[in-house]
């Protein structure tokens, strides 16, 4: 089992967590603008089957890099694994385009050579190994990387659904709450991954695949309007 942030680094997971950090998350939807447009996310039980299918796939993913990152794995190589895991054009420059973001919030929150070397890296980290970092120089462990990273895959598309669908934002609090056993079990998941990663390499980490996800990316960034970034 992963070792938890120590009692001292536990405030500052929950600062890497919150919405409220300038990470750029809040123009962002996770995919949900396009999955309400299509008519897939109509109500709170499909909106939870939304968060469901991209933790398990794309929150796992991401988790993984975080914790492979946070351990110390080498950062270009977990770049070149998240360029890898993501096959849509759109989706790999919203991810570099978050991770820059993250990477300003956290140098600011907690600078160090290691998140300096990672901003030399161009054109800019992918958000899930920016995560890590972040996590890494706030004094986290892996785990905790893997469960803010995995928290982030489902927060996202149900803080947009309030918007998208004028959702009460106590049902997508609900839906929230009803994933939190699966959000640990992924986070350990995908800290056992980054463990078996330190040891054979980034072809250990998984490989999760959400085509579903990959198209409507493609097919969001060619819209003349809307409300979401992504």
């Amino acid at each position: 089992m992963s070792v938890p942030a120590t009692s001292g680094a536990r405030a500052a997971l929950l600062l890497l967590a919150d919405g409220r950090f300038p990470a750029g998350g809040h123009a962002h939807s996770g995919g949900a603008e396009a999955a309400v447009r299509a008519g897939r996310v109509t109500s709170p039980a499909t909106l939870a089957a939304f968060c469901r299918g991209r933790l398990h796939t794309a929150g796992l993913v991401a988790a993984s890099l975080a914790a492979a990152a946070c351990g110390g794995h080498d950062r270009e190589e977990l770049d070149a694994a998240a360029d890898a895991r993501t096959p849509s054009p759109a989706l790999r420059a919203t991810s570099r385009r978050l991770g820059r973001q993250l990477l300003r919030a956290a140098r600011a929150a907690w600078p160090g050579p290691e998140l300096d070397a990672l901003a030399a890296l161009r054109p800019g980290p992918h958000q899930p190994v920016a995560l890590g970092l972040a996590a890494r120089a706030a004094g986290l462990a892996p785990h905790d990387a893997a469960q803010a990273a995995a928290y982030e895959s489902v927060s996202s598309p149900a803080t947009a659904a309030v918007r998208l669908l004028s959702l009460d934002p106590f049902d997508a609090t609900r839906v929230l709450a009803s994933l939190t056993a699966e959000l640990d079990a992924v986070a350990e998941r995908a800290a056992a991954h980054a463990a078996a990663a330190a040891r054979n390499g980034t072809v250990a980490l998984p490989a999760a695949s959400a085509p579903l996800l990959d198209i409507s990316a493609e097919q969001h960034a060619a819209w003349p309007v809307r409300l979401f970034a992504s």
